[in-house]
């Protein structure tokens, strides 16, 4: 079976995009058709001036939220990245083969960097170096593909490249991964800022749908959705972003086409209550399980626990290697 990785990171609430446009995917497809791993990246949660506190919830909740959408340990690897030392271990010797100048043509870190510093804030270090920890994430299990959305590609392309560059220097010891686009995600957009991404570090604001809003506060805010100018509904991602965002997530919730759906209403207003209501129903079962599972923490534990040992088997082997091909002396 091919080997598929993906991670969630830990820096805020997830969201109705997140799970629309990756973590369904991972359950209803991923988990069944490759030898596939999750992984709750926490320590690229440090990246940026972050409370100790709040990453070790957020992860916790991150890790139940994933279970509560159907990942089935029996089927993956669910884990922490911390709880695993190969990540830490194999992004060192892959800093060894990146350069500065690949470092800050990263598109995130030019936007990141400028962010914080219009703040007034200082960029941090592992800013600059994190994306060679995302390549380590990758390459330490043999990843053969990697589901990412645009705005990740580049980081995938990294991976590739040092892979290439590290097997060309020290002798053949990673698979070169590929990304792939799933052409069933869907790219949720800020419901206040349709022509913006819904992150869940923005943390606040009525334009985000948390996976744990209750119903009301999702209708409210989904009632509140900017639209366009004009009354037409029509599906245009160019000319009427906002309504297009919510035609697109109503046929995401009812595995429908949003340019059919946009023939069927001659309201923003029908639009955005049938939208609520199918959002509502959505998130009804996930919002169930994640109850049930904080009831049963043990559960959760021992899940992370288990998937722990086994990525951490699956990945020494690699990284020993590399450890090896690179030049070091063997601990033992």
């Amino acid at each position: 079976m091919k080997r598929v990785f993906s991670g969630v990171k830990p820096t805020g609430h997830l969201t109705l995009g997140n799970y629309l446009g990756a973590m369904r995917r991972w359950s209803a497809v991923d988990q069944h058709e490759a030898d596939a791993l999750f992984c709750v990246v926490d320590l690229h949660a440090l990246t940026v001036d972050h409370d100790p506190g709040r990453v070790r919830r957020l992860s916790r909740q991150a890790a139940t939220l994933l279970l509560a959408v159907g990942l089935d340990p029996k089927l993956c690897t669910l884990f922490v990245q911390s709880h695993v030392d190969e990540h830490a271990r194999l992004s060192y010797l892959l800093e060894c083969v990146a350069t500065d100048g690949e470092m800050r043509r990263m598109i995130q870190y030019k936007e990141k960097a400028a962010a914080e510093r219009a703040r007034g804030g200082s960029v941090r270090l592992s800013l600059l170096t994190y994306p060679v920890l995302m390549a380590a994430d990758i390459l330490a299990y043999g990843t053969d593909e990697v589901p990412v959305g645009d705005d990740q590609a580049q980081h995938v392309e990294l991976a590739r490249d040092l892979a290439v560059r590290f097997n060309q220097r020290y002798g053949h010891t990673f698979v070169v991964p590929r990304a792939t686009h799933p052409e069933v995600a869907t790219r949720v957009m800020n419901l206040q800022e349709p022509t913006s991404k819904m992150g869940k570090s923005d943390d606040v604001g009525p334009g985000i749908v948390y996976l744990l809003d209750e119903p009301e506060v999702v209708r409210k805010k989904i009632m509140r959705a900017v639209t366009d100018s004009g009354r037409e509904v029509a599906y245009d991602r160019e000319a009427r972003p906002g309504v297009s965002n919510l035609l697109e997530i109503l046929a995401a919730c009812a595995e429908g086409n949003p340019n059919d759906l946009a023939g069927v209403y001659e309201s923003y207003g029908s639009l955005k209550k049938d939208t609520a209501e199918a959002v509502v129903e959505l998130l009804g079962p996930v919002q169930q399980r994640h109850k049930e599972l904080c009831a049963d923490p043990a559960y959760v534990e021992g899940v992370l626990r288990k998937g722990a040992e086994k990525a951490r088997e699956m990945a020494r082997p690699t990284v020993d290697s590399a450890y090896r091909a690179i030049g070091l002396l063997p601990a033992e």
